[in-house]
C-alpha cells in the first residue's frame, strides 16, 4: 500500500473505535522477508480496510531527538525507541496507555491502550511520561487483503494482544516465546481435531 495513504490512515485514526482491535502477529521461522523475520508486531485495522501497526522488539540505535528532533521533550527522552517498521522510518508512532480515549486521533488496541502518531498526543505523552509509554520510528502496513494472503501463505502466526506482550521492556526473548507459544497451541489444536475426527468415525461405525 502506499505509504502516504497508510500515513493518512494513522493520523485520521478514530479515537472512539467500538471495540479494541489489536492483534499480535508472529512471524514464523523461515519467513523471507527482511524486514520482518522474527518480529512480533501488534496490528490495528484501519477504516479502509489497511492493516497498521509496529514491530514490537526491534530496538532503535538512534535516539528519539535524532530521529526526531521538532518534537519538544524528544531531546530529554532517555528511554530506547524501537523500529516500528519499513514505512516512513522518520515519523514516530505512540504506544501509551490511558484510562479515558485521547482527543488527539488513535487506534484503540487494547481496553486502555492506544497507538497514535498525532504530534501533540505525543508531545503530551513526552511532558507527562507515563510509564507504559513506547515510541517507535515508522510503522508497518499492509493493503486491504495483502496480509489475509501472507498469513493463508503461512508467513504468520496470530495471537489475541496483551498488555504483557505489548509493554514488555525486554523484547529480545519475545519472538521465540511467542513462536513456541503459537506454535504449540497450533499443534494442539490439530491434535484435538484429529481425535475428534477418530471418535466421530469410531461412533458413527455400522
Amino acid at each position: 500500500m502506499h505509504c502516504c495513504a497508510l500515513f493518512f490512515a494513522l493520523v485520521i485514526a478514530s479515537p472512539l473505535l467500538a471495540q479494541p482491535s489489536g492483534l499480535v502477529l508472529v512471524a514464523k521461522p523461515g519467513l523471507a522477508d527482511p524486514n520482518f523475520s522474527e518480529t512480533v508486531v501488534l496490528v490495528t485495522r484501519g477504516d479502509e480496510g489497511s492493516t497498521v501497526g509496529v514491530i514490537l522488539n526491534r530496538p532503535d540505535t538512534r535516539a528519539l531527538g535524532e530521529v526526531a528532533p521538532q518534537l519538544r521533550g524528544a531531546d530529554d527522552f532517555t528511554q530506547t525507541i524501537y523500529s516500528g517498521g519499513p514505512v516512513l522510518r522518520e515519523v514516530i508512532v505512540a504506544l501509551f496507555k490511558a484510562q479515558t480515549p485521547p482527543n488527539e486521533s488513535a487506534f484503540q488496541v487494547l481496553p486502555r491502550a492506544y497507538l497514535t502518531m498525532h504530534p501533540l498526543a505525543i508531545e503530551r505523552l513526552l511532558a507527562e511520561r507515563p510509564g507504559d509509554l513506547r515510541l517507535y520510528a515508522g510503522f508497518s502496513g499492509w493493503a486491504p487483503q495483502q496480509l489475509e494472503a501472507e498469513i493463508q501463505a503461512g508467513g504468520w502466526y496470530v495471537l489475541p494482544a496483551s498488555d504483557a506482550i505489548v509493554f514488555r521492556r525486554d523484547t529480545r526473548a519475545l519472538w521465540p516465546e511467542l513462536v513456541a507459544k503459537a506454535s504449540g497451541a497450533r499443534a494442539m489444536i490439530k491434535h484435538d481435531i484429529r481425535v475428534a475426527g477418530s471418535v466421530t468415525t469410531t461412533v458413527a461405525a455400522p
